[in-house]
């Protein structure tokens, strides 16, 4: 019969890690509690993978030396099987008194759930056709003092989840794979920059002036220079000031820190992948992006045709949309009269709900009403193309379309993937938006930018044509992995206090 542990109105918790203190004390007295002398020949999906169905398999004598979590125990009298779970899945162990003794295999039904046990011996199928290690030896490696957990369900389980990750982990397997699929798309990323001709830098966590976003930072105090720092919101001032001394291609994976809300889309620590490449602009970046996602998604989906929370989402094509064409896409009863009509906007915003912009200009309430009346419907990839200055301090004007800039947003699923534009290479332009920013933020804007001299004096010294683009790395595991949150696809999201 499987023993399964847990806490009950029966058997309180403290109950049990005080009789498994108990167990340890006992363990100490007879010489080393925690042993680290033991080494692992196979991972269990090795095994698996190689060994499970062949027939005549233990005529081979197949020898194994196997470590893991014990997730599983039936003791049957002289016999026992445990189940150990490592790092690459699970394997049964068979144990019994007379392959490794009365006493060693008394002391192993003295074992709970959770310890950590090791087991030497010869491969064999069950009658139940079940991969097994024949055990001729057994040894606790670590003792576990807190009762595992049957399993997660319900909200309270679901925020045990994110606060306790490593329990977690032991316990399901979907959050396990969830994480490998994001370290896979990690990796498929790097490989598509670098097959690009991309170098990967990192440049600085802590700076003396937030910039490359238009974000609320985190503010510290370096003591030694006593100077306040911020946390980046951003690295692309610094990744474009490498451009300047000549790296022509950059790419950095790194975290960014935002002082702002959290929600099922928003931790205040995340991941963001930025690229630049001189003598682009943001046609390739949109090609550049597209590319990236098709590829991590062939990597870890096996097709461009995916699922997302129950609904389709098709990956082979990505549509262009103008701001106003995505409202007018999902709002038609909007006419041009309305949407050129800065009041009728300002009240349509109102009236949906949205937050009046500190930006003044029509292009920055066509986006706080896009945001609310269009964004969320955007549901297979689209970009929204050519965004007004006012909402684009960093991004090159348009030569040809007065007032917009060569700027570009990514949304899959409702919500924004990346965002990436044909860089401001003028220094003289770029010191009068950063001024114009600056009197935003006196006016009240704690998210607009600051005033950067130093980035202005290297763009003086000439920063080529170039593109640049940002893609959110969480969001995208979210996307890839189904996740509903992204508190899912971070090991460990901030949380209140308990």
């Amino acid at each position: 019969m499987a023993e399964h542990e847990q806490t009950s109105p029966n058997q309180d918790e403290n109950q049990i890690i005080a009789e498994r203190r108990l167990k340890l004390k006992a363990i100490r007295e007879k010489g080393v509690a925690f042993p680290n002398d033991f080494k692992r020949s196979h991972f269990a999906k090795d095994l698996q993978d190689k060994y499970a169905g062949t027939e005549g398999l233990e005529a081979k004598k197949v020898e194994v030396a196997v470590v893991g979590r014990m997730m599983l125990k039936r003791v049957m009298g002289k016999a026992s099987f445990a189940t150990l779970q490592d790092s690459s899945g699970r394997i049964q162990v068979y144990l019994s008194d007379s392959d490794i003794g009365s006493e060693s295999h008394d002391e192993f039904k003295r074992w709970d759930m959770g310890d950590i046990v090791a087991a030497r011996g010869t491969l064999f199928i069950t009658k139940t056709g079940e991969l097994t290690v024949h055990a001729t030896e057994v040894r606790l490696i670590v003792k576990s003092l807190r009762p595992l957990p049957e399993k997660f369900k319900g909200l309270t389980d679901q925020e045990q989840k994110y606060r306790q990750r490593y329990l977690d982990l032991i316990m399901n397997e979907d959050s396990r794979e969830m994480f490998k699929k994001r370290s896979l798309i990690m990796q498929s990323v790097r490989e598509q920059m670098i097959g690009e001709g991309y170098l990967e830098v990192e440049t600085p966590m802590m700076q003396p002036i937030p910039g490359g976003a238009s974000a609320k930072p985190f503010v510290t105090h370096h003591n030694a220079l006593d100077l306040p720092m911020y946390m980046r919101i951003s690295p692309e001032l610094y990744l474009k000031r490498l451009v300047v001394g000549g790296f022509e291609r950059v790419f950095e994976i790194n975290r960014n820190f935002r002082n702002e809300g959290m929600s099922t889309r928003h931790n205040p620590e995340f991941t963001m992948m930025e690229f630049y490449e001189a003598y682009a602009d943001y046609h390739r970046m949109m090609e550049m992006t597209e590319q990236i996602i098709q590829k991590a998604a062939m990597k870890v989906c096996g097709g461009l045709e995916i699922d997302y929370q129950g609904k389709p989402v098709d990956l082979r094509t990505f549509d262009r949309l103008t701001m106003v064409q995505a409202i007018k896409k999902y709002n038609p009863q909007y006419t041009d009269a309305q949407l050129n009509d800065e009041a009728w906007v300002k009240a349509e915003i109102t009236r949906l709900g949205g937050k009046l912009p500190m930006a003044t200009g029509l292009g920055s309430l066509h986006l706080a009403l896009f945001e609310e009346c269009a964004e969320g419907q955007l549901w297979n990839p689209t970009f929204i193309i050519d965004y007004p200055v006012e909402v684009s301090p960093l991004a090159r004007l348009s030569d040809t379309k007065p007032g917009i800039t060569e700027r570009f947003e990514l949304f899959v699923v409702g919500r924004e993937l990346a965002n990436g534009y044909s860089e401001l290479n003028d220094p003289e332009d770029q010191a009068e938006r950063f001024l114009a920013q600056v009197k935003q933020m006196e006016a009240g804007d704690d998210e607009a930018m600051f005033y950067d001299a130093d980035y202005v004096r290297a763009l003086e010294y000439g920063m080529t044509p170039t593109g640049g683009c940002g893609i959110g790395m969480d969001r995208l595991v979210m996307l890839l992995g189904n996740a509903p949150s992204i508190r899912d696809v971070i090991l460990f999201p901030q949380m209140r206090p308990e």
